[in-house]
């Protein structure tokens, strides 16, 4: 069973990580904001006495799930205010995608100001590409390859089967790599 102190490490660990995914998912900070606290809270309150192994699948599927109910309260609340208003409401509002990035031991760590500058360029334009990839495939990709979840563990997270993980992989794969090559980044 985890400890408090697990529980503690591990949601001070993935934080900015959970974040970045809502953010993706739902570009409004104050909303990302929410539905990642959202997502620690129930896994504190319902799952807090799991081992502390188990802690990465379980917060990935209440984040995935809280994203989807997100998405549903939206889609309700869009519906009643364009039946009662003939005012649409705006969301959209201007946000800077790119955060800082803190390199791990062993990570290419840019010693230059240029290469710093060619870096977050190179950051900025995949982060852009990543946003406008359809849901799932980004869904997808995110936790394959920014959480290093394996294919079965990505499968449990989205609730879907391993061949659509690696369905959505694959199209994310290729939409990414020739937009970036249009682009003329070559990785």
């Amino acid at each position: 069973m985890a400890s408090q102190r697990e529980l503690s490490d591990f949601l001070i660990a993935i934080e900015r990580r959970a974040f970045k995914q809502a953010m993706f998912a739902v570009r409004n900070e104050e909303s990302a904001l929410d539905i990642v606290q959202d997502a620690m809270m129930k896994l504190a309150e319902k799952y807090g006495d799991r081992p502390a192994a188990e802690l990465p699948m379980l917060f990935q599927r209440i984040l995935q799930n809280t994203i989807r109910d997100y998405y549903r309260r939206s889609k309700v609340r869009s519906l009643w205010t364009t039946l009662l208003s003939s005012l649409s409401p705006n969301n959209e509002e201007d946000h800077d995608p790119l955060e800082t990035i803190s390199s791990e031991a062993g990570s290419y760590s840019p010693q230059t100001p240029h290469d710093q500058l060619q870096q977050s360029q190179v950051l900025a334009v995949i982060e852009k590409e990543i946003e406008l990839l359809p849901a799932r495939q980004r869904e997808a990709f995110l936790l394959r390859y920014w959480e290093d979840m394996d294919v079965a563990e990505t499968a449990s997270a989205m609730g879907c089967s391993e061949g659509s993980v690696k369905t959505h992989c694959s199209r994310a794969n290729h939409t990414l790599a020739a937009a970036l090559k249009a682009k003329g980044i070559t990785l």
